[in-house]
């Protein structure tokens, strides 16, 4: 039997495919950026077909470039941008709106409303998650009720909701799946994290018709198979999951306790916490963390919505540096006693203070700032918010002995180790950096039969380096109350 495995990996700002062989090594990437838009201030929407067209053409270009045939594949996995929203025709397949990003602050006044009528109490309870715009449910809305007849349409059976993986498996399969997985389900606001089922009461509240929703399977589970137009053979999809919950099986953090964070445009901290839904005091969610043989794993996470997006608008936005990889360069001739700090609220703050008018801004300016210290701080922004969710989960009781981390930051030693610093806990990078593309792969592998169980998967987990916390806690404290005194300053405004 074929051990290879294509992993789709759709992000935020580009669609990648990757395919693996059974030891978790790559053997071929390609990957496609596409166009980000943004209509208003917090808006931010991509077109569907162009999301579905990249990953058509990354797939096809992963296939040429490792010489396989799509007919030798073990199976497909797909992760995805979560919350990201898309309705469809079911009879065209053509969608009626753009995609609503999860980065889109749109429905903020709706959720202020939801709070201030006291319904977040019985949403945290079913699904773990708090009221904001961030999640898929209230852009569901926004878009039924901004497109005309959308709502009677929906309501009528014929659109068809879903989030990325749920939309590229549509066109993957020719229209004939409409499928989802447990993590990107739980990150609707509509799906019950305990009886895991759409949620009838949570319907209503959010004015969502049922007749719209997928089916939710396992993260591994035979979603369906190709078309043979697409890639020249029918392939199953055996897995999916959220982007996250990806990185974590990627990461092999399958034991309680065990933590990853990924670095990629946003930054997301996951705690796995096994068969228990641990409810957070300190404002982090509790989510899916997989669902394997109808067996719920769950995790607490928490989001930051702005990481590499930082370092993207620093490139292209203000245009201080040319490629990303110059920001070591001046944050290694700046220090790490930088007195500049970047908070970067373009979209909102995220997770620990959930305030969606945030807005960013950059403090700490003297006529001595030049280029590299504005760099120097958008690296440290990440770090720093970091360090905001470590505090909050240190908070709720749970401790954290190492942090696994992944994404395309990590391959900055500088960051990294001030990452080691500024948290107090080592920061282990693996081998195999591209966790959330291999997390979907071996889900992919678990349906097909490649591995037997996660144990398998644990032992392929590789530990490249290991940053050790080499700061003294003074400058430690006094780095960090000044970002705490920054975040402050932003969310009174």
């Amino acid at each position: 039997m074929t051990q290879h495995l294509l992993a789709i990996d759709q992000g935020t700002t580009s669609s990648r495919a990757i395919i693996f062989n059974a030891s978790g090594q790559a053997i071929a990437t390609a990957q496609q950026e596409f166009h980000q838009y943004f209509p208003k201030d917090g808006q931010v929407e991509h077109e569907a077909g162009e999301i579905w067209h990249s990953t058509l053409a990354v797939c096809r270009e992963v296939l040429e470039s490792s010489g396989l045939d799509a007919s030798t594949l073990a199976g497909i996995g797909i992760t995805n941008q979560r919350e990201t929203t898309v309705i469809w025709d079911r009879k065209t397949g053509e969608p009626i709106h753009r995609a609503i990003v999860w980065q889109d602050r749109r429905t903020a006044s709706v959720c202020t409303k939801l709070k201030s009528d006291g319904h977040e109490g019985r949403v945290v309870e079913r699904t773990g998650l708090l009221i904001d715009p961030y999640f898929s449910a209230t852009k569901i809305a926004w878009i039924l009720d901004h497109v005309d007849g959308a709502r009677q349409r929906a309501e009528a059976g014929e659109l068809a909701f879903g989030t990325v993986d749920c939309w590229l498996l549509w066109n993957l399969t020719g229209g004939r799946s409409h499928k989802t997985d447990a993590t990107n389900a739980s990150r609707t606001a509509l799906f019950n994290i305990h009886s895991q089922q759409w949620d009838d009461e949570l319907l209503t509240l959010f004015r969502v018709p049922r007749a719209l929703l997928p089916e939710v399977l396992d993260s591994a589970a035979d979603f369906g198979t190709t078309d043979r137009q697409w890639l020249g053979a029918s392939v199953q999809v055996a897995g999916i999951a959220g982007d996250q919950h990806a990185a974590l099986i990627g990461q092999a953090c399958f034991e309680p306790g065990m933590a990853k964070s990924t670095y990629g445009t946003g930054c997301f901290l996951m705690l796995n916490t096994g068969e228990k839904a641990l409810r957070s005091e300190n404002r982090l969610l509790t989510t899916m963390a997989y669902r394997l043989n109808g067996k719920p794993c769950y995790a607490m996470e928490g989001s930051i919505f702005v990481a590499g997006a930082a370092m993207q608008w620093l490139r292209d936005g203000l245009k201080l540096i040319s490629h990303a990889s110059e920001s070591s360069d001046y944050a290694s001739k700046v220090g790490a006693e930088n007195p500049v700090y970047l908070v970067p609220a373009f979209t909102g703050l995220g997770a620990p203070h959930w305030d969606p008018h945030a807005r960013g801004a950059i403090l700490g300016l003297t006529r001595d700032t030049g280029i590299g210290e504005i760099v120097t701080a958008g690296l440290q922004s990440v770090c720093y918010q970091t360090k905001d969710l470590i505090r909050a989960i240190q908070n709720d009781g749970a401790s954290l002995q190492a942090l696994r981390v992944d994404g395309g930051m990590v391959v900055n030693d500088w960051v990294m180790q001030f990452l080691a610093d500024i948290l107090n806990v080592p920061v282990d990078r693996p081998r195999v950096t591209e966790t959330t593309a291999l997390g979907a792969a071996y889900l992919a592998g678990l349906q097909a039969g490649v591995y037997q169980g996660l144990d398998e998967i644990a032992q392929l987990w590789e530990r490249e380096h290991r940053f050790e916390t080499a700061m003294k806690p003074a400058l430690r404290e006094t780095l960090y109350a000044g970002w705490l005194d920054s975040v402050e300053r932003v969310c009174n405004n």
